[in-house]
């Protein structure tokens, strides 16, 4: 998803025709008309059909898209056409429901994981839609494909030392300032959540921080779970559960993503990043369940089930980040079943006590179509995290509200910040939709990078 993709000059291009679903063909012009009357066209939603000019090139496209009283419609329906058109310039020549998505739409389209494999790579270009800013289109794509990649990469290749050289890497690319990755004694001593979960593994757990822009700006903070992998520690998951757990890092790997379109975009923001990085493996030194943690806030934490580490290893990050009193702090991470089964994988639920938070996401997120959908910090429940013989418990018998339990435990270690949001992502698409291909998945950043683009743009 380079910018070459999209052609900003007026060189001549092959016009494509967005045929309403269900329309007639009256209003096309020839020879589109002729052609989709000799071949009996019927636009299909996101068919591609292209129209030959009769001296072995194309005279143009038609292109299928929703009516316009569909109750649903996609966005990034224009994937289709990175995916099946042929090597050339193209433009639209008719309305578009949304220029800015329908470009994004045609660049994520594009996207291929080629790192073990190689990809075949179509050279169809398009004609930046008028209106549209390129390099907000192409800003949003590249955070898009960074997410991806990171998340697709393989746990072998994708360990807390990787996951460092790639914040370090971004940090360096736009002038930020990398302030440590905390391991060892060191990470044992301030961290010990975070040291517990990953002491297990060979692969040293660390804390990763850097921070980047005017300390006179408003402070956003980002936390991301790194988990690079989860076997679920001496709570084993069962082989089909590990199948896709390299996975387990995707909200670090989206915190990184957002974060590059912040520093790109140069928004006034006093921006800090903090990944718990580490790898929930099985050793002889792994954690256990009942045994008992003192945490970096001081709270007491029973571990009732080691598959549920997420919530600990961001609990120590983000009393760190509480500590510094930001104007809003957000973690991103892959934390609950419990979410999927609410809301399935497309539909991260959202959890904060600021009202107007919790609207401007929602309604933003639908704007980029990236969805989002706020839940409860339900507090009735917090009597579920309570422990016999400790402040309270990881993993809540009883199975029941699972995220919000989840959340609420999060929440017990943010009291100073403006504004708090923890977003219960899954971070991958399990088949194929336009512009989001079967994989690693970006969740949520979009939606976030645009609020803080209208607040602090």
């Amino acid at each position: 998803m380079h910018p070459s993709l999209l052609a900003y000059d007026t060189r001549p291009a092959i016009p494509i025709w967005p045929i309403p679903r269900g329309t007639s063909h009256e209003n096309l012009p020839e020879p589109a008309r002729a052609w989709a009357m000799a071949t009996a066209y019927e636009a299909r939603v996101g068919h591609v059909n292209v129209v030959p000019n009769g001296e072995g090139g194309l005279a143009g496209v038609l292109f299928g898209v929703e009516a316009g009283d569909a109750k649903t419609r996609d966005p990034f329906i224009a994937a289709h056409l990175a995916r099946d058109l042929p090597a050339g310039i193209y433009r639209f020549d008719g309305p578009l429901a949304d220029r800015r998505l329908t470009a994004l739409g045609f660049l994520l389209g594009h996207y291929k994981f080629d790192r073990y494999k190689s990809a075949e790579t179509k050279a169809a270009k398009l004609v930046l839609p008028e209106s549209v800013d390129g390099a907000e289109v192409t800003r949003l794509a590249e955070g898009v494909k960074l997410a991806r990649d990171l998340v697709n990469t393989p746990s072998n290749d994708m360990g807390p030392d990787e996951l460092e050289a790639v914040a370090r890497e971004l940090a360096d690319r736009h002038g930020a300032l990398f302030a440590t990755a905390v391991k060892g004694e060191e990470l044992a001593r301030e961290f010990p959540l975070i040291h517990a979960v990953g002491c297990s593994s060979p692969r040293a757990p660390r804390l990763i921080d850097f921070c980047w822009g005017d300390d006179a700006h408003p402070k956003v903070t980002l936390v991301g779970k790194g988990v690079c992998f989860d076997t679920g520690g001496l709570d084993i998951k069962p082989s089909a559960g590990m199948l896709i757990m390299k996975k387990d890092m995707g909200g670090a790997a989206n915190v990184l993503a957002l974060a590059h379109m912040i520093m790109d975009a140069k928004l006034k923001v006093r921006l800090r990043v903090l990944i718990p990085a580490v790898e929930n493996a099985v050793s002889g030194r792994s954690f256990r369940p009942g045994d008992i943690y003192r945490s970096r806030k001081g709270l007491t934490v029973e571990i009732g089930n080691t598959d549920a580490e997420g919530r600990l290893v961001l609990a120590d990050a983000l009393a760190l980040a509480d500590a510094e009193e930001p104007d809003l702090l957000v973690d991103l991470a892959t934390l609950t079943g419990a979410a999927r089964v609410a809301l399935g994988p497309e539909l991260p639920p959202i959890y904060t006590d600021d009202d107007a938070l919790a609207e401007d996401l929602v309604k933003t997120g639908r704007a980029e179509n990236d969805p989002l959908w706020r839940l409860p910090f339900w507090s009735n429940y917090d009597r579920m995290l309570d422990s016999r013989i400790a402040d309270l418990n990881n993993a809540p018998a009883g199975g029941h509200a699972g995220s919000i339990t989840a959340a609420l435990f999060l929440r017990r270690f943010v009291e100073k910040a403006k504004s708090y949001v923890h977003i219960d992502i899954f971070a991958w698409t399990p088949s194929a939709r336009p512009g989001r291909s079967e994989g690693g998945e970006a969740q949520s950043i979009r939606a976030l990078y645009a609020l803080l683009k209208n607040r602090y743009g």
